[in-house]
C-alpha cells in the first residue's frame, strides 16, 4: 500500500443569511483576506461555482486545497493538508472557524 501524504480537515460554521447573502458576504471577505495575508500565501488559486468555492494555495511551504461550500444555514470548510501541517489540524480548523464566523456576522 501507498502511504498518505495528506490528512484531513474539516469545520464548519452556522449562519442565519441564507445562501445567497453568505455567499456575497464570503466572496468579499475572501478578497480581503487574500490581500492581507498576501505575503504568506502563494499560489492562490480559487474558483467559485454557484455556492461551493474550490481553492488551493501554498502558505510556509505548504500546499493546501479545499472547497468551502455555502448552505442555506451553514458554510462549509473541507480540503486537504499535507501530513506536515497534521499538527496543526485542530488550530487550523479553529482560525477557519472563527474567520467564517466574523465574514457572516456569526
Amino acid at each position: 500500500t501507498r502511504p498518505l501524504s495528506m490528512a484531513s480537515f474539516r469545520t464548519e460554521v452556522p449562519h442565519g443569511l441564507g445562501k445567497e447573502q453568505a455567499t456575497q458576504r464570503l466572496k468579499a471577505f475572501l478578497e480581503r483576506v487574500s490581500q492581507v495575508y498576501q505575503e504568506h500565501v502563494t499560489h492562490l488559486e480559487s474558483s467559485w461555482d454557484a455556492q461551493t468555492l474550490r481553492f488551493s494555495f501554498t502558505t510556509y511551504g505548504l500546499n493546501i486545497s479545499g472547497t468551502l461550500i455555502v448552505e442555506d444555514d451553514r458554510a462549509r470548510v473541507e480540503g486537504k493538508l499535507p501530513l506536515a501541517a497534521l499538527a496543526f489540524k485542530g488550530k487550523i480548523e479553529k482560525s477557519i472557524a472563527s474567520e467564517l464566523e466574523r465574514a457572516l456576522g456569526s
